[in-house]
Order: structure tokens, then C-alpha cells, then sequence
């Protein structure tokens, strides 16, 4: 597995526990993201999970507000917590990482949603993900 897809892999697994626990995720990340430290591919997973985990925190009010003016009838606090977490870490990568092309982050948010989520979760993730891809101006002051 590519080292992205695998932090990006590890980062839902992140949000998602601090979402169920109600726990900051900062405060998670130590024990969290304990690993091995001579497997190199781990480390930049790693890395860059600790990166889009921390930037996705920093970041969720405006994440959260985009996501629910795209995702029509639906609110957040509705939505799987897993797809509501792929949704964050997605739109964080389409709105605030032009160095990411927006078809990975579509792309990779589909697949993670498709092996955590529901059976129509992919279908879903993609859709509002396709609308604040669309959108110009999307809603994140």
C-alpha cells in the first residue's frame, strides 16, 4: 500500500476514534501512532497521517460547514461517523492542498469508504465530494 493511502488509511482510523470517544485526537495521537520505528514505509504513513489528522482538527469547523451546505438533507451529526470522517479528511485535501490533485482525493476517499463504510457510502462520499470540487467559492470562512 502507497504511503498516503495508507495515512490516510491511518487518519480516519484517528478521527474516527476521537469522534466516537469524544476525545481531542491531538490527545490521541501519541499512543495512537506508536509504532515500530525502523519500518520506514510506516513512519511517512505515519507522518503524513499525524499532518492530515492535526490539519483536519485545525480545520473542522470550516470543513464541517462546507460538508453540510454539499450534502443535501443531510446533517452531520445524521451521517455515519465513518463517511462524516472521510468527508473531513477529503474536503480538507480538495480545499486546503492544491498540491493533492482532486481526483486522488475523491478517488482515495471513495475507496476508503467503500472498505469502512456502508454499501452506498462510496456512492455518497463521491457525490458531495463532487460538489465541493465543482464549486468555486465554497463556504469555509
Amino acid at each position: 500500500m502507497r504511503k498516503r493511502t495508507k495515512g490516510r488509511e491511518l487518519a480516519l482510523q484517528l478521527l474516527y476514534q476521537a469522534d466516537v470517544t469524544n476525545i481531542d485526537a491531538k490527545d490521541l495521537m501519541e499512543d495512537f501512532f506508536a509504532m515500530d520505528a525502523n519500518a520506514k514505509e510506516e513512519i511517512d504513513a505515519r507522518d503524513f497521517a499525524i499532518d492530515l489528522a492535526g490539519s483536519v482538527c485545525a480545520n473542522l469547523e470550516k470543513l464541517d460547514k462546507a460538508i453540510s451546505s454539499y450534502a443535501t438533507n443531510w446533517h452531520l451529526d445524521r451521517m455515519a461517523t465513518v463517511d462524516r470522517n472521510i468527508l473531513r479528511l477529503a474536503a480538507f485535501e480538495l480545499l486546503f492542498r492544491p498540491d493533492i490533485p482532486p481526483k486522488v482525493a475523491i478517488n482515495e476517499a471513495v475507496e476508503l469508504a467503500k472498505k469502512y463504510g456502508d454499501v452506498d457510502s462510496g456512492k455518497f462520499v463521491n457525490g458531495v465530494l463532487d460538489k465541493i470540487n465543482k464549486t468555486k467559492n465554497p463556504p469555509i470562512e
